[in-house]
């Protein structure tokens, strides 16, 4: 697996529940786009969903995906038993690969690193990613260690900071083993491109701006590749990246006003947006999308 992988967000109506429609139709979009795999994880809100959700959402999208790209899963839990659950259950509903962040509220060892991804690859047979974040930091030297123990880890997403930085130590210390993946939004994919890496997984709301930059780059036209993303892809992360409020806020509303979603809404709890955020996001899509398109 290689190139944009786009993070699905979850749609709401506005009695919080599962859209299926603007979800069938988020997927649309992005396969048109050209996009090269999809994924639900952190920025689909899978923390906020129920278990019968977290299935649900997982089926609507492997369904309406038909083998047209990769589906990649997030099924990374507190706890050891509960991830192999939620790892077994994608597969079984048709995933082409995992996602999966160490433990948070207990932190674990390099040792129980290993022993936890080592247990997840033991009950699946398909691909996983390490995802490696600021919270759930995985050194490239770790992440080597891991995929040599674990026959199934072949892919690390790398998003801790500094992101062109952690992605060229993956490289140079796991890229024997794993295939190295950027993230952090698409924030800087050109930089991570330059240093190996072979994909990103941004959001969902721009694919054909993420598509643009990544065949810019593969095409080894880094200038026009600068170019792309700074007039498309920078002035929408800029907003979604002051939290995790303005985040998802800020993608589901651009989803919204390009006709994909019916609702932006975003579960709670969530720190609101205030005037200042809405009246900045008016002005940018007005300016790269005249508005709505």
């Amino acid at each position: 697996m290689r190139g944009v992988f786009p993070i699905l967000v979850t749609p709401f109506d506005e009695q919080a529940r599962v859209d299926d429609e603007s979800l069938r139709r988020v997927v649309e979009f992005n396969l048109a786009a050209g996009v090269h795999g999809l994924g639900v994880a952190l920025g689909s809100e899978i923390f906020r969903l129920t278990d019968a959700e977290r299935a649900h959402v997982t089926r609507v999208v492997v369904q309406q995906t038909a083998g047209r790209v990769p589906v990649v899963i997030n099924t990374g839990s507190q706890g050891t038993e509960l991830a192999v659950q939620y790892s077994r259950q994608a597969e079984e509903l048709g995933a082409d690969a995992l996602m999966v962040m160490p433990p948070t509220i207990v932190p674990v060892g390099p040792v129980e690193c290993r022993a936890y991804f080592r247990a997840i690859s033991d009950a699946v047979r398909i691909p996983i990613f390490i995802q490696d974040t600021p919270v759930t930091p995985v050194p490239g030297n770790l992440a080597r260690q891991i995929g040599e123990d674990s026959e199934h880890v072949r892919y690390i997403k790398v998003e801790n900071i500094p992101p062109p930085q952690r992605v060229a130590d993956a490289v140079s210390q796991a890229g024997s083993v794993l295939t190295i993946f950027g993230g952090a939004g698409g924030n800087f994919l050109v930089e991570e491109l330059r240093r190996g890496s072979r994909g990103t997984m941004p959001g969902c709301s721009q694919p054909e701006a993420f598509v643009a930059v990544w065949d810019a780059c593969t095409a080894g036209d880094i200038a026009g590749a600068r170019a792309a993303h700074d007039r498309w892809i920078a002035p929408v992360n800029r907003l979604a990246g002051q939290g995790w409020g303005a985040f998802y806020y800020v993608h589901k509303e651009l989803l919204r006003r390009r006709g994909v979603l019916t609702t932006a809404f975003v579960r709670g709890p969530i720190p609101p947006v205030d005037e200042f955020m809405r009246r900045e996001l008016d002005e940018v899509i007005e300016e790269l999308y005249g508005g709505t398109a």
